[in-house]
Parts: C-alpha cells; sequence; structure tokens
C-alpha cells in the first residue's frame, strides 16, 4: 500500500499525451474518494500543474482563478487542455480545461511571473495561538468512528490538519463565530520543486476554506441534510514555503446569502511570512436556515 502523499504524488504525475494543435493536452489519475467525487482541491492542483507544464522554470506560478462546473468521477481519468493565452517579458497566461466525459468538470485561468524585485510588505500572523503539536490531529478526533468519511479523514488525507480553536466535524463548540485557523502540514516530504509546493498548497486549500460559514450559525459537517460545494476559486501565492513543513491558515467568512457563502484566508509559515492569500465562494445549504444562527 501506498501512503497519502505517495497518492497525491501520483495524481500530480500528468501524461503529456503529445496532442499539440491549438492547445497542449494532459491526462491525470484520481484519488480515491469516499462519496466517488473527485475532491475540488485535487484538480485544481492538477489543473495548476498542467499550466506549469507550458511555461519555463523561470516563471513561478502568482495567481489563480477557477470554477468549478461539474463533479468529477474518481472512477475515470481527466483530460487537461492547456490554452497558452499569452507569454510577455515577464509574465505568462494559461488557461486550463479540466474534462471528464467530454464536458468540462473544472476551468481556470493562471499567471505566472520571471522572480522580480519591488516593494515589500504582508499583514502580520495572528499572535498568541497554540503551537500546531499542542492541538489534536483529525486521527485523534475522528480514528474510532467506524466510518466511511471519518477513516478517509483520520488516516487517507495527503495532509495533517489541525483546528483553532477546534473542529466541527461532530458539533461547533464555543462561540458562533465566522472566522477560525488551522495548522497543515503534509504528511510526508515533498520534492524540491517550487512549483509542485504551491500546486500541493492550492489542494490543501480546498480542505476547510468553507468551514467559517458553517461555524458561524452552528452549523457541523454531519448536520442532516447539509449540501456544500466549491464553486469557485482564487489564489495568490505571494512567497516560496513548503508544505512539508507547518502553515496557518487563517479563514473567515465575510458574507452568506442566497444558498451560497463566500470564505477568505492567508497563509502563513510557522516563522510569520505570508505565503499566500485565498478566496473562494460554496454553495451552503441546510433543510431549515431558521434553525441556525
Amino acid at each position: 500500500m501506498t501512503g497519502p502523499i505517495d497518492r497525491l504524488l501520483s495524481t500530480l504525475q500528468l501524461t503529456d499525451t503529445g496532442a499539440r494543435t491549438t492547445e497542449d493536452i494532459f491526462t491525470g489519475p484520481s484519488h480515491w474518494m469516499p462519496l466517488g467525487r473527485v475532491f475540488g482541491g485535487q484538480v485544481l492542483a492538477q489543473s495548476l500543474v498542467a499550466a506549469g507544464r507550458t511555461v519555463g522554470d523561470d516563471r513561478l506560478l502568482h495567481s489563480m482563478h477557477g470554477y468549478f462546473l461539474r463533479p468529477g468521477d474518481i472512477e475515470h481519468p481527466i483530460t487537461f487542455a492547456v490554452d497558452r493565452i499569452h507569454d510577455g517579458r515577464s509574465f505568462s497566461t494559461r488557461r486550463t480545461q479540466a474534462y471528464q466525459h467530454g464536458l468540462p468538470i473544472l476551468s481556470l485561468i493562471a499567471s505566472f511571473q520571471t522572480e522580480d524585485i519591488g516593494l515589500e510588505h504582508q499583514i502580520d500572523m495572528p499572535v498568541g495561538l497554540p503551537d500546531p503539536e499542542s492541538l489534536p490531529s483529525t486521527a485523534d478526533i475522528l480514528g474510532n468512528i467506524d466510518h466511511d468519511i471519518a477513516q478517509y479523514w483520520s488516516y487517507e488525507r495527503a495532509f495533517d490538519i489541525r483546528h483553532v480553536p477546534s473542529p466541527i466535524y461532530l458539533k461547533v463548540e464555543g462561540a458562533h463565530v465566522p472566522h477560525q485557523a488551522v495548522w497543515m502540514k503534509a504528511y510526508g516530504r515533498l520534492p524540491d520543486d517550487p512549483m509542485l509546493h504551491r500546486a500541493a498548497l492550492a489542494y490543501a486549500s480546498d480542505y476547510t476554506v468553507l468551514e467559517p460559514i458553517l461555524r458561524a450559525h452552528g452549523v457541523a459537517w454531519t448536520t442532516p441534510g447539509l449540501k456544500i460545494a466549491s464553486l469557485d476559486h482564487a489564489m495568490w501565492w505571494h512567497r516560496n514555503a513548503r508544505v512539508d513543513e507547518w502553515l496557518l491558515f487563517t479563514q473567515e467568512s465575510s458574507s452568506a446569502s442566497g444558498g451560497r457563502g463566500l470564505s477568505l484566508g492567508r497563509i502563513y509559515t510557522q516563522g510569520g511570512v505570508l505565503v499566500a492569500s485565498v478566496g473562494q465562494e460554496g454553495m451552503v445549504r441546510v433543510p431549515d436556515p431558521s434553525k441556525f444562527d
């Protein structure tokens, strides 16, 4: 049996089909998920890797904007078509469409830039948060529950996720507020490839980013009738970082209405360096919204 990190890396090792018309075509597999649907973070990361394969090594991924269009099927491979929209003196722009059965499941545009110097500042990391090693892991909380999702989240995900102040898997403890933070780190060492780490960070950013919407209303993941799905995802990479070292992902939801919610986040190294910023809107539906805060 291979471990979660091996499975993650295998999904990011895309096959170049050699097709060269107006687009570059790649294919990639999916890893198993309990409900049979492709994890959104997986297809995001794969789409970014595909785009990166058409750009020179001197240009780093710095932003992406994507839309989830249809759920993917883990039983079938995914085709990635990359359109080389623009190559300038400093920036390259790519559009990636991910397909299954001839239909797009995700569409994104990504931008790459040569390394440059300029003005420097960042918003500081929050202070006074507990050290990640002092917090329980997902396996500590869900590992003894005999359920496919609990077992998958405990032992099969590629990243160790630790919540501040506490997770909302089974219940929402404490105040119902639209913000939280999570420490996250890959469960194994990754190769020294900045593009791979940036793609893996996009992968991990999809795990918990919508949770502040649920926390604000006291909605746990186990709430009967809860339906939640990512609609779009935007991300900006500011500085290099390794995903196999602890990263702090601070998250807040600025609004929820019309069956949708918006979450924004910042990702820091343990030393306080701002690595990336994230935004995602999701569909969030509960059977009777009036029963929640």
